[in-house]
C-alpha cells in the first residue's frame, strides 16, 4: 500500500491530538479526516447540483415529461 508523508503545523497537529485521544492511531485519525472530507465534498457537490437541477425550467419540464410518460405523474 502507498504511503504518504506530510509536513504538519500547530494546527494539524492539534487535530491529530484530538483524532487520536481515543486511541486512533495517527494513519486512521488521518484515513478518517480524509474519508470524511471526501464524503463531505461529495454531498455539497450534490446539494449543489439538486439545486441547480430544481432550478433549471428545462430540467424540471424533462423530468415532468418522464413521470408523466411512467404514469407517475398527472
Amino acid at each position: 500500500m502507498p504511503t504518504l508523508n506530510i509536513r504538519t503545523d500547530e494546527a494539524t497537529e492539534k487535530a491529530l491530538q484530538a483524532l487520536t485521544a481515543k486511541g486512533r492511531t495517527k494513519t486512521e485519525a488521518v484515513r478518517y479526516a480524509l474519508l470524511h472530507t471526501y464524503r463531505d465534498e461529495l454531498i455539497k457537490q450534490a446539494r449543489e447540483d439538486a439545486e441547480r437541477l430544481a432550478n433549471d425550467p428545462d430540467d424540471r419540464a424533462e423530468m415532468l415529461a418522464i413521470q408523466r410518460y411512467m404514469g407517475v405523474s398527472e
